[in-house]
């Protein structure tokens, strides 16, 4: 049975309000997995989000063209965690970043780098036997499947024995760990090595007072190279251990075979939420509540003049995140990660500026056909006031009122 809703532009109903603002469950008593309802993070002391991969040093070409006919670039860094890290703690929030860079000058520029965003690189482990990963790329987004197509990325990797590849459960700081709200992950990290994927497994295993566990996806069939075939499995193994779990609707069908969000659900009904990237169609997440039942709300995506799509998926996880940590209905999440992904879309590296919390907070409220009609270009979040409205009155194509969805599963 399923019945359905109007929401407005304030977010769901009653069923997403309902939501506790802390988890009060002493932390000896705290459950294996985080079951807050719609997946709001338990308020804990220290750290709101640790975020736990590798950053490599990136180079990108100044200007068009294959990797083979560009004759320069302009040095950078990228990583899907510390993208995270980054973008979260420069809308306020206290974040750290977990990884190990090599005992190299390239070490210290991404150290030095990500410290300068406002995140905690102090565990951050030097290793005197291997290099910091670089990569070079063009301006497309990465592949995620088996095939190059117009727009995608021309991506060149040297990352094999990198000092971050070497990360193990052994090697983990426990004390790096603790008294934090999220801790955020992604399926990159599982693909770089057998102890990678290790630590992965350690970290999304059932455990009394374990922090909510993000998940995202990014499945990259280039990153697998010969473990490609138990890739997938490896990761759909992965996302039904966390309890916050993000997917693009490509990255589904190319490792899963899996064709629109309720398949995807069906194959993950473990996360508290599940959200299903649609890129410009926008995003659906699926919020389980205390009966059982999902509450599904969609909300579509922005009108972006794109410079450079690389750390869209990032930056989207960051602004959903951020809006998870303040407690905000889960419309309202979805709204504030296609923010933080414009932010990202209109800048040619993987970090643009967010925007302020109270510019986000301000165009997250618009009503249906104000936000139907924002066209976001470079600099926006700099203007320092709400976007002009550039689309002369009419309503973008696609653009829809935001259902929510009560299903009983």
């Amino acid at each position: 049975m399923t019945t359905s809703t109007n929401v407005s532009a304030e977010g769901p109903d009653a069923t997403d309000d309902a939501a506790p603002a802390r988890n009060e469950t002493p932390d000896d008593a705290a459950p294996a997995r985080n079951e807050t309802p719609d997946g709001t993070a338990p308020a804990r002391p220290g750290t709101d989000v640790v975020c736990l991969g590798e950053t490599m040093v990136t180079f990108m070409p100044t200007r068009p063209g294959r990797l083979a006919d560009v004759p320069s670039f302009e040095r950078g860094i990228g990583g899907a965690e510390s993208n995270v890290a980054c973008a979260l703690a420069r809308t306020g929030h206290r974040t750290r970043w977990i990884s190990r860079v090599g005992a190299d000058a390239f070490g210290d520029h991404v150290r030095e780098a990500v410290a300068a965003c406002g995140v905690d690189v102090s565990h951050v482990r030097r290793d005197p036997a291997r290099p910091t990963g670089v990569y070079f790329r063009t301006a497309g987004e990465r592949a995620t499947g088996t095939r190059t197509e117009a727009g995608e990325a021309e991506v060149a990797y040297y990352r094999a024995g990198s000092a971050a590849s070497a990360m193990s459960p052994e090697l983990l700081d426990d004390d790096a760990l603790r008294d934090t709200r999220v801790l955020h992950l992604t399926g990159i990290t599982a693909a770089l090595s057998d102890s990678c994927l290790d630590v992965l497994r350690t970290l999304t295993a059932p455990a009394p007072g374990r922090p909510l566990v993000s998940f995202d996806v990014n499945y990259r069939v280039g990153l697998w190279r010969d473990r490609t075939v138990r890739g997938p499995g490896l990761l759909l193994d992965l996302a039904r251990r966390c309890d916050l779990v993000f997917v693009g609707e490509d990255e589904a069908i190319a490792a899963w075979d899996l064709h629109g969000p309720d398949a995807v659900r069906d194959a993950l009904p473990e996360p508290a939420v599940l959200v299903v990237k649609q890129g410009a169609d926008g995003a659906t997440a699926y919020a389980r509540q205390a009966d059982g039942t999902d509450t599904v709300t969609t909300a579509p995506a922005l009108a972006v003049d794109v410079v450079a799509p690389v750390g869209a998926g990032d930056a989207f996880a960051a602004g959903f995140l951020s809006a998870t940590l303040r407690g905000l209905p889960v419309f309202e999440r979805i709204r504030h990660g296609h923010l933080m992904a414009a932010a990202s879309l209109t800048v040619p590296g993987d970090l643009g500026t967010p925007p302020s919390r109270n510019l986000a907070d301000r165009l997250a409220g618009l009503d249906p056909a104000a936000w139907g009609r924002l066209r976001l270009g470079p600099g926006w979040t700099t203007d320092g006031d709400a976007p002009a409205d550039r689309s002369g009155g009419t309503t973008s194509p696609g653009v829809h009122n935001p259902r929510v969805e009560v299903r009983t599963r």
